[in-house]
């Protein structure tokens, strides 16, 4: 490693000079099971290959996406018989989850890693990119600034987890969504309460209120009421006693007078609901727990309770990961973990341009089409959390 004032003083921003070859960018098919992303798309490996970078991706990798191998190599990429293949020689090698151990010990040694990883999720382990001293960027730590937002990951996944949380629940219950006139009488239309106006929390309400719904919404963030109510929604109000927003955006642990006064509003509220949205999290924590048994107990038989926080423990206390739920009152209780992954088509390329923005602007010199990353850089410095096998991150170090 090198510092620019050594190697090329003529330039004011201090960077990392990884390689003085042509870049190599690479990604393999994701190893987990319920992951059907794919982190390069033949759009965003046509733009590396126009700058220059050489693209390899492993075969088969984007066709959960509905990405044939023949578009990648119409775009210019390399098509790579496995994992190993693509790999070889990658300055960076993109991803959408963190490869499993056996997929981190491909990765050549010393280079670049850049995906989400799950990073204050205490089971994650960072050993295997250790020991390949792998520079591991996690673009959940992504700061949230102006100047991110068209790298920001969170948003344009939650985006699409939002509405397909809307979808789920319209394919579960058996209620109609819209009013309906007939001649043998009207429809009312369905009640939807989304909990937790965030990214997928307001797309939800925007998609419930397309489909004819009657939506209400809560959220520990009074700041967020404006919001909810310019999409239509009626906003279920809880008063704090201080603030509940952190300085980056998020929803604070709230203390317990408020939790008991939370619950009560929300018992009354979700008895009346035919769906149910539930989106809320605490960075770092596990997830909240909004909805009781006893809640679900007093639900319409035929209602569908989506838990978006399932990953972290869910919202509700009825929720199980990677399962859907019949309760014996006839409560549906739908906890798929990777929402986005079930709308692949358009979270790819959503996220594949998150990250080719991010390599773009962050890692490469245009004029000599080599890897530099710029180190000094607070998108750089907020994102990475391996470097010279040690955790760097200060949120991970203990």
């Amino acid at each position: 490693y090198y510092c620019c004032h050594s190697v090329k003083p003529a330039l004011s921003n201090c960077f990392t000079l990884i390689s003085d070859t042509l870049m190599k960018i690479a990604a393999a098919k994701e190893s987990s099971p319920l992951e059907s992303r794919v982190a390069i798309t033949p759009d965003s490996a046509k733009k590396f290959v126009a700058a220059g970078i050489t693209v390899a991706i492993q075969a088969g990798a984007g066709l959960d996406s509905g990405i044939a191998d023949s578009a990648y190599e119409a775009a210019g990429a390399a098509i790579a018989n496995t994992a190993a293949e693509a790999y070889a020689g990658a300055d960076i090698v993109l991803c959408v989850d963190t490869p499993d151990d056996a997929g981190v010990a491909l990765i050549p040694e010393g280079a670049i890693l850049v995906g989400m990883m799950n990073p204050l999720d205490p089971k994650t382990s960072f050993a295997a990119l250790n020991a390949r001293s792998i520079h591991a960027y996690a673009m959940e730590f992504l700061p949230r600034i102006s100047r991110a937002q068209s790298m920001d990951v969170l948003s344009s996944q939650s985006n699409l987890a939002g509405y397909r949380a809307v979808i789920e629940a319209v394919s579960a219950t058996s209620k109609t969504v819209p009013m309906m006139m007939t001649a043998a009488g009207t429809i009312p239309p369905a009640k939807a309460l989304v909990l937790g106006a965030g990214v997928a929390g307001l797309q939800a309400i925007a998609t419930a209120k397309r489909l004819g719904a009657v939506v209400s919404a809560f959220d520990v963030r009074a700041v967020v009421k404006e919001q909810v109510m310019s999409l239509g929604a009626k906003f279920v109000e809880v008063a704090a006693s201080s603030d509940a927003e952190t300085s980056g955006g998020y929803a604070k642990e709230m203390d317990e007078d408020y939790k008991k006064r939370q619950a009560e509003a929300l018992a009354e509220v979700i008895k009346t609901q035919d769906i149910v949205i539930s989106t809320a999290l605490i960075p770092g924590k596990p997830a909240p727990e909004l909805i009781t048994s006893a809640m679900v107990a007093s639900m319409k038989a035929g209602s569908v309770i989506v838990d978006l926080a399932a990953a972290n423990g869910g919202n509700c206390k009825l929720t199980k990961a990677d399962a859907l739920v019949k309760t014996e009152n006839g409560v549906t209780i739908i906890g798929y973990t990777n929402m986005p992954s079930r709308a692949a088509s358009d979270a790819s390329p959503l996220y594949a341009r998150n990250l080719q923005t991010f390599v773009m602007t962050l890692m490469f010199d245009k004029e000599t089409k080599t890897l530099k990353v710029l180190s000094d850089d607070e998108l750089i410095k907020g994102t990475l959390i391996t470097k010279g096998g040690a955790v760097v991150h200060a949120a991970l170090i203990k």
